[in-house]
């Protein structure tokens, strides 16, 4: 497996784990790095909440070693907040620290952090900046197409986030008015390959080892980016790896393989966080596991009721039964 360098960190040229908020927790990735996920990037941080001490986002900050290459990713609209919550994230020992140039959702962008920075270049430099000057590992950021069709800026980003010492930059090749619908545009991410000397990160519709493979031929990125196509089916890294390296395509998991990764993702977030918290989480992490099982409708809607570890070990032990 070949390798790339973001500042001094290896890591292998397969594909990562996309951050993604309240899915992506310490269990989940644990159990996409077990299938081969070459690298991590934790849940969005709020530098204003770290800097204000918030124990729920101090939770989002612990790194496992099992899970290294591993980032911190943070968001905010202000450079002095993002650089004080950096300092502050490297006592939890990151590799990486990620900043979020992307995120569409309402209540990110509309604060002025996430894809709100597409539209702010010099505010996003400066942040970035900020961020590279107060720590000692290496900084980069997420970033998407544009904010609508009409301001397609990826490329005028991404240099300016290199001129201020960014290591890498991951591209999204969508914009933030698409949020997640329509097509990822992998033309895009080409363009600020291109442009650019760093590594580049693709990101978007990577959905299949195929998608992987034409990701990295079409754009000539580092490495490629998984995230929704990840959900219930961790095993995507072990399959891009296999046909990365040999061309052939394993097959999807067993039920079993699925049944048991659900229950030992429930077991790792209740020793993470304990059983009640794990729990409202799980109902939705345990659902995208049984998507396209027999009674898969009535199996998920259970999903919504779990309050216990043992309801979770039932409900598989129930299809299993039934399967």
């Amino acid at each position: 497996m070949r390798t790339i360098k973001i500042g001094s960190v290896i890591i292998e040229q397969s594909a990562a784990l996309a951050p993604m908020a309240s899915v992506a927790d310490r269990a989940y990735r644990l159990i996409c790095k077990e299938q081969g996920a070459a690298y991590m990037v934790s849940e969005m941080i709020s530098a204003k909440g770290l800097c204000y001490s918030d124990r729920k986002t101090e939770e989002l900050c612990t790194v496992d070693d099992r899970e290294r290459p591993y980032a911190l990713q943070l968001f905010g609209e202000e450079p002095q907040f993002c650089a004080e919550a950096a300092k502050k994230l490297m006592t939890f020992g990151p590799d990486i620290i990620d900043i979020n140039m992307g995120c569409p959702v309402p209540k990110i962008a509309g604060n002025g952090s996430g894809s709100a920075l597409m539209r702010e270049p010099d505010r996003a430099f400066a942040i970035a900046e900020a961020v590279v000057n107060a720590v000692d590992v290496p900084v980069t950021a997420k970033i998407r197409a544009g904010w609508d069709e009409y301001s397609i800026n990826a490329v005028q980003i991404a240099k300016g986030l290199e001129n201020v010492g960014i290591a890498a930059v991951a591209v999204h090749g969508r914009t933030k008015k698409q949020m997640y619908h329509g097509c990822s545009d992998n033309g895009i991410i080409k363009q600020v390959k291109a442009a650019v000397n760093i590594p580049v990160i693709g990101n978007g519709d990577v959905n299949s080892p195929e998608a992987a493979k034409r990701m990295y031929d079409e754009t000539g990125c580092d490495l490629v980016m998984i995230g929704r196509a990840s959900y219930g089916d961790p095993w995507i890294f072990r399959r891009v790896r296999e046909y990365l390296d040999t061309g052939v395509i394993l097959p999807p998991p067993t039920l079993e393989e699925r049944l048991d990764a659900m229950v030992r993702q429930a077991e790792l977030a209740v020793s993470f966080k304990g059983e009640r918290m794990a729990m409202a989480e799980a109902r939705r992490q345990c659902a995208f596991y049984l998507h396209g099982i027999k009674g898969a409708a009535g199996y998920r809607g259970r999903c919504s009721t779990l309050t216990s570890l043992d309801d979770v070990k039932h409900l598989a032990d129930e299809i299993r039964t039934n399967a």
